[in-house]
């Protein structure tokens, strides 16, 4: 079993900055491919962001591509999503997933995380 815990929401005005963390349960995280996605009421998850198991091969929405940036430390069990120059329109709930699969950009990853909100004002 895997648990996940996401981190790093807040209140940020356009063209700020703000950076997510995502920390996973037990010793299998190298063997963790993960992602990030985002979600607003009434709306479709979205996928944001995902990195393979050595971090060495990152893929973007083409929405956030430029802007944010995926990135994990396998020895300290975390993934990150650095996001720059934040629009209104990246306004929602970011969750991080995981699966042992290779899961890209599909929804059906096993595990995810709580979920932390990202408001960015005009």
């Amino acid at each position: 079993q895997v648990q996940l815990e996401d981190t790093g929401g807040g209140l940020v005005q356009a063209g700020g900055s703000l950076r997510l963390s995502c920390t996973a349960s037990g010793r299998t995280f190298s063997n963790l491919y993960m992602s990030w996605f985002r979600q607003n009421p009434g709306k479709e998850r979205e996928f944001v962001a995902a990195i393979n198991w050595s971090g060495d091969r990152p893929s973007y929405a083409d929405s956030v591509k430029g802007r944010f940036t995926i990135s994990r430390d396998n020895a300290r069990l975390m993934m990150y999503l650095q996001m720059n120059s934040l629009k209104p329109e990246d306004t929602a709930v970011y969750y991080c997933a995981a699966d042992f699969r290779n899961m890209e950009r599909s929804t059906e990853y096993r595990y995810w995380g709580q979920g932390t909100q990202v408001t960015v004002s005009s």
